[in-house]
């Protein structure tokens, strides 16, 4: 994931520093030593990470912090808020405008995801009861327009398109006048791209955005490009004019620092991140819940969104009391395993709980649920409802439709009893935000 190996140094950094009683200016100057290294290692640009370390450095070595009572938290404290300021103090939304359609063109360079990122973009505003209207644009690709159509089906949004033989600008037009036809009130125009940025390409995005009046220009880049990313954003900037950011690949294996430094550079706000494959794998930016997760303290708030959008409420006050009557069952349990899965995985949940970073060296192989789900599926009807009546011989029975050794059914027997305690005292411990009776998935 990224920022993983930038959260462990910080991390390490931090455990250091609260592990003293007090602290010198020496000591806050050594500490920032390391986390300019750890930053700089990450891919954040130098001139940002220079900035970033004088202001915690000269409040840090204030009196207030070195004379504090937990100088290491205060010193902790002044490195999140600079890291929330650093990637912006609020969070920025697509505004819609009102009477009329909303226009966005989603603008790139070719494979950082814009095709995908469009239908996802459309799917979440779909969610939010908006009417959405994909426009292909891309006449250059090879199969760019199929794909937006079965992407488009996927999320069960239609796509205008009008072929590779006329023009971009054509096409954005007639797109407009089909959407005011069929009600469509956002309009999202996915436009063709290139290996690197030429005149060609920029020229074609101002004669679409001067012919149809777009009114959000959002700018696709890749994570995993590093700093090239501050380039590629820098210049749509300068010569298009472009209202956000939206970053994707942020699951995959990268050292993350583009985020950290595209609003420093830009001045521009990153309004969404891709976190997976799915259609519906993509997140709001939140500066304060990503400060959070690279300094280790979690993403409790997150994670509650992620919770809220795969379990209803009546789902969640139903399942809280089975805890309180400890009356869960396997049933319940293969439910909770779905949801977990839908949410990325348990290591993913763990990475957003408060002191969990230490785990995440654990093997944690989310495919192991497989087996359970194969366990549970050998069960009968009744056996899921009612464990209780699970004997030796349907063990037995339940094993081999499984095709696995019968110590895995008593294995998971055992954990389920467990968990079955366990989450009847946790039950009413969990504070509850967005949703009444929200609680964490089974297991948790």
């Amino acid at each position: 994931m990224a920022f993983e190996s930038l959260s462990d140094k910080l991390q390490n950094v931090f455990r250091r520093l609260r592990g003293k009683g007090r602290l010198s200016e020496s000591d806050v100057k050594e500490a920032m030593r390391e986390v300019k290294l750890a930053l700089l290692e990450a891919d954040v640009n130098f001139k940002v990470v220079k900035q970033f370390i004088n202001s915690v450095t000269e409040r840090a070595v204030g009196q207030d912090v070195l004379n504090s009572l937990t100088p290491g938290q205060m010193v902790i404290k002044i490195v999140n808020e600079e890291m929330i300021a650093l990637m912006g103090d609020t969070t920025t939304e697509i505004t819609m405008v009102s009477g009329g359609p909303t226009v966005i063109m989603m603008c790139g360079l070719q494979g950082a995801g814009k095709t995908t990122m469009s239908a996802k973009l459309a799917n979440k505003f779909k969610s939010q009861g908006r009417r959405p209207l994909l426009v292909a644009c891309d006449i250059y690709r090879p199969a760019a327009i199929d794909q937006l159509i079965v992407n488009g089906n996927k999320v069960g949004v239609p796509v205008f398109s009008m072929g590779t033989n006329n023009s971009a600008v054509n096409i954005a037009k007639a797109a407009m006048e089909h959407a005011r036809k069929e009600d469509n009130n956002v309009i999202i125009i996915d436009t063709a791209g290139r290996l690197h940025i030429d005149e060609g390409l920029m020229q074609e995005l101002a004669d679409i955005k001067a012919a149809v009046g777009v009114h959000h220009t959002v700018l696709t880049v890749d994570a995993m490009t590093g700093q090239d990313v501050l380039n590629v954003a820098t210049t749509f900037e300068e010569k298009l004019g472009i209202t956000g950011v939206i970053l994707t690949k942020l699951d995959g294996d990268t050292r993350g620092g583009a985020a950290l430094s595209l609003r420093a550079v830009t001045g521009k706000p990153i309004l969404y991140v891709g976190t997976g494959e799915k259609m519906t794998d993509i997140e709001q930016f939140y500066p304060d819940r990503m400060a959070s997760r690279i300094l280790g303290m979690g993403d409790v708030l997150s994670l509650i969104d992620k919770v809220s959008a795969e379990v209803s409420e009546e789902q969640a006050k139903e399942l809280e009391k089975k805890f309180r009557r400890a009356d869960f069952n396997f049933e319940d349990f293969y439910e909770q395993i779905q949801s977990m899965k839908k949410m990325g995985g348990i290591k993913s949940i763990l990475g957003m709980l408060p002191g969990m970073g230490q785990l995440k060296d654990l093997e944690i192989d989310d495919d192991a649920f497989k087996q359970t789900e194969a366990m549970i599926n050998s069960m009968t009807r009744q056996e899921r409802l009612n464990p209780d009546i699970i004997t030796p011989p349907r063990k037995r029975r339940i094993a081999k439709g499984a095709g696995v050794d019968i110590a895995e059914v008593n294995k998971l027997m055992k954990q389920f009893e467990q968990s079955k305690k366990m989450m009847k005292q946790m039950s009413g411990m969990m504070g509850k935000k967005g949703k009444k009776g929200f609680k964490l998935p089974f297991g948790f």
